[in-house]
């Protein structure tokens, strides 16, 4: 229980940005799944899209802090090279 009211409302925001970031989370790596089981299920035509969505929500969940930019700039890689790799 927050005894100040700055606490009370620190607490309010921690709660509404833990909702926000679970969210984005949440469809970053529904778009990375969607990605992986594209390059094991199909050609490089139809996994281009996925990838490079997957690719587009990495981006954008490491410049808002979701997850670390190096950790996005791996599986972003990864998936890539793994595009490239088919026939």
């Amino acid at each position: 229980m927050a005894n100040h009211p700055s606490a009370a409302k620190r607490n309010r925001q921690r709660i509404t940005r833990a909702e926000r970031n679970r969210a984005a989370r949440s469809a970053m790596r529904t778009t990375v799944k969607r990605a992986r089981a594209a390059l094991v299920a199909g050609t490089k035509g139809e996994a281009a899209g996925p990838v490079a969505s997957a690719s587009i929500a990495l981006a954008k969940a490491a410049a808002k802090g979701l997850i670390h930019p190096k950790a996005a700039a791996r599986l972003t890689s990864r998936i890539q090279s793994a595009l490239h790799k088919l026939a």
